[in-house]
């Protein structure tokens, strides 16, 4: 026997007076969500009302209905009417859709009406946005009729693009929305697909990873290739630049390789041909060179051109203004933008004018050459002035000054072939004043000799500055025989060049200081001594610890087992309280993980993160780890073993207090070192 449906009756609906409706207080939304009052008002002025009000009429006590209507369900909307009435944009008989409920609970209506309200997935909102600019509608515009930012809708827009494969996916909830942001780095459908298969394999699916995967190969933007070129260049040269709208990403990675390798080539070739044509004998290029390229040269000393009177007055009027603006805003919590904008053109300017030119003698520049690459932060790194052995000058014999010694003068004469032979006899007494004999010269100079040093010994003052002219006249000057001290400086050449020692922050900072001193120095070095005696004690010393730092060898090398001196740099480090972290050592798949077993790589990642990261990674291959592993360690201050802090040894602090050696007597040998003699050159490095 079949059964009859009841068939449903729904509310009625008509257009009610704004003026006749009000507020219920069976409204069940208490605390506000989601767009505001005001966002919904200008999307009804602009789109009118898309969703009725549902309402229940108002008895009196009755039960006469009054003629007005309350509204349980749809206080959002009434009140966004009721601002454009205020605002007299709608008029305050405005007919408003409404659906008139009877019987039943008015909360009960509330609630369902907000509990029933499915939001709309995200890929939905992605493909509207789609829709719309597909129909010409701009950004800007999209971005104004949903109240969001340009920045949303590029981001909606970005995920929209996303290969359609990936896009069924994540409707069916195989992907995170976490995840789908990470593919937008790439807008290559087929690539974005290589490495979907590749995720479905991999322990590790979180974004960070997708990110990595998408840009293997690629060059960072904040690659000093990159910066060197310009992005603007690579663009136009028809270059790709993958980019993260969803978290920082340094301004994007390059995709084609090949294309900023030629580039780099290009511009490098064209600065190059620039410095060529200054002169030079030669000019090498290169987008890096080796820490210590200059090994074996010397580097010429050029003469600062000054500023000219009309620059020196343009200069003074820069200071000055910057002078008075600091002055004045000296106190304010934060400068005006413009103020700020204009202390910093103020500081370029003075900059570049204080920068001043070098010029070099041109018979020097003849024979001299330069180094043309790029510095570690994008800028163009012009050494100028390097001369090799084979150009250089022939010596020329030393020509004795007026003024010199008798020992002096007598040295230079036992050279002309005037002296007699060490085994000739002593001249006579009738033979009147002649030369004396090459032998008796050697043995009045030894006892001068020894003289010497007996009173040095007794003068600690002199005795430092001697030392120091020696010392310096190794590390700035062509030759070194300008000192009586037999004290060498040597310096480790690097047999294997570490990757990126040349851009490290230490290799600028020593450059620099080794820059920086020279500038002070004389020219000459037979003027070196009166200046050094001219410094002042502060002086001395900082030049003093520059020149000895540069014959720190602390290499451990197969061939070169030296552990005294090893030890020894354990203690020089923690003296100087040498951090690497500090220093700006970070490990990198090239100068570390990529070098060592995945065992080690964990071990790291363990060290530094914990188990739990480690085992995330433990199941990749051992490119990818080491790639995952650097980011992981990034900003962690993590060392390997090698680079880290030494413990004292047994005896050392004892031993320090005392003023005695920990060592015993059969280490008191000195170690065989295989090290060569440092030039000018290795110290510009």
């Amino acid at each position: 026997m079949a059964t009859n449906v009841q068939k449903i009756t729904l509310s009625p609906s008509r257009d009610i007076p704004f003026n006749k409706l009000l507020l219920s207080q069976s409204n069940v939304r208490r605390i506000k969500a989601g767009v505001s009052i005001e966002e919904l008002a200008e999307d009804i002025a602009r789109r009118g009302l898309l969703q009725g009000l549902s309402v229940r009429p108002v008895v009196d006590d009755a039960g006469v209905e009054t003629g007005m209507f309350e509204i349980p369900a749809g206080g959002r909307r009434y009140r966004a009417l009721e601002l454009l009435v205020k605002q007299k944009r709608l008029a305050k008989t405005a007919p408003v859709p409404c659906v008139i409920r009877e019987g039943g609970i008015a909360e009960e209506d509330s609630l369902a009406e907000n509990i029933q309200r499915a939001p709309l997935h995200p890929l939905d909102q992605f493909r509207a946005f789609l829709a719309l600019r597909k129909k010409g509608q701009s950004e800007e515009e999209i971005a104004a009729a949903f109240f969001v930012s340009v920045g949303v809708v590029k981001q909606r827009l970005k995920l929209a693009s996303i290969s359609p494969v990936l896009l069924e996916v994540y409707a069916e909830d195989g992907l995170t929305l976490d995840q789908l942001m990470a593919f937008t780095v790439s807008g290559d459908h087929a690539r974005q697909e290589q490495v979907f298969e590749r995720l479905k394999t991999s322990y590790d699916k979180q974004p960070y990873a997708i990110r990595r995967m998408l840009t293997e190969g690629a060059v960072r933007a904040c690659d000093k290739r990159a910066q060197f070129i310009g992005l603007e260049v690579y663009v136009e040269a028809g270059g790709i630049i993958l980019r993260d709208l969803f978290q920082g990403d340094d301004g994007g990675w390059l995709q084609d390789v090949a294309l900023v390798d030629r580039l780099v080539a290009e511009k490098l070739k064209a600065e190059a041909d620039a410095v060529a044509a200054e002169g030079w004998k030669w000019v090498e290029m290169a987008p890096d060179f080796a820490y210590g390229h200059t090994y074996g040269l010397r580097q010429l000393r050029g003469e600062t051109v000054l500023l000219t009177a009309e620059e020196e007055t343009c200069r003074d009027a820069l200071q000055a203004e910057y002078d008075r603006l600091s002055t004045e805003y000296a106190e304010a919590d934060e400068l005006p933008e413009e103020v700020d904008a204009r202390l910093g053109e103020l500081e370029t300017a003075i900059e570049a004018l204080e920068t001043r030119p070098i010029t070099f003698d041109p018979l020097e520049v003849a024979r001299a050459g330069a180094f043309v690459s790029i510095g570690h932060d994008g800028a163009l790194r012009i050494e100028r002035g390097y001369v090799r052995p084979e150009d250089e000058l022939p010596v020329e014999p030393e020509v004795v000054a007026e003024d010199a010694g008798p020992h002096h003068i007598a040295a230079a004469v036992m050279g002309t072939g005037e002296a007699v032979t060490a085994d000739a006899p002593e001249p006579e007494e009738d033979e009147g004043l002649s030369a004396l004999s090459d032998r008796l010269m050697t043995e009045l100079t030894s006892h001068r000799t020894l003289g010497l040093r007996q009173a040095l010994g007794e003068r600690p003052d002199v005795a430092f500055l001697a030392a120091l002219h020696a010392l310096t006249l190794k590390s700035f000057y062509r030759y070194g025989s300008d000192s009586c001290l037999e004290l060498d400086l040597k310096s480790v050449a690097f047999s294997a060049q570490a990757p990126g020692l040349n851009d490290s922050a230490s290799a600028a900072a020593i450059h620099a200081r080794h820059e920086g001193w020279a500038k002070v120095l004389p020219k000459d070095s037979a003027d070196l001594w009166e200046a050094l005696r001219d410094w002042d004690s502060d002086s001395r010393s900082g030049l003093f610890a520059h020149v000895v730092s540069l014959s720190v060898n602390a290499v451990l090398e197969a061939w070169n087992r030296r552990p005294r001196a090893l030890n020894h740099a354990d203690q020089l480090a923690r003296a100087v309280d040498l951090d690497m972290a500090a220093a700006g050592w970070k490990p990198t798949v090239d100068n570390f993980l990529g070098r060592v077993t995945k065992a080690r790589i964990l071990l790291a990642v363990s060290e530094a993160k914990g188990a739990r990261v480690a085992e995330r990674i433990a199941h990749l291959k051992k490119g990818e780890m080491a790639r995952e592993a650097e980011a992981l360690l990034a900003d962690t201050g993590w060392l390997p073993e090698p680079l880290r802090g030494a413990e004292p040894a047994v005896g050392e602090d004892t031993a320090a207090q005392d003023g005695t050696t920990a060592m015993g007597e059969d280490e008191s040998l000195e170690d065989t070192e295989d090290t060569t003699d440092i030039s000018p050159a290795v110290a510009t490095e």
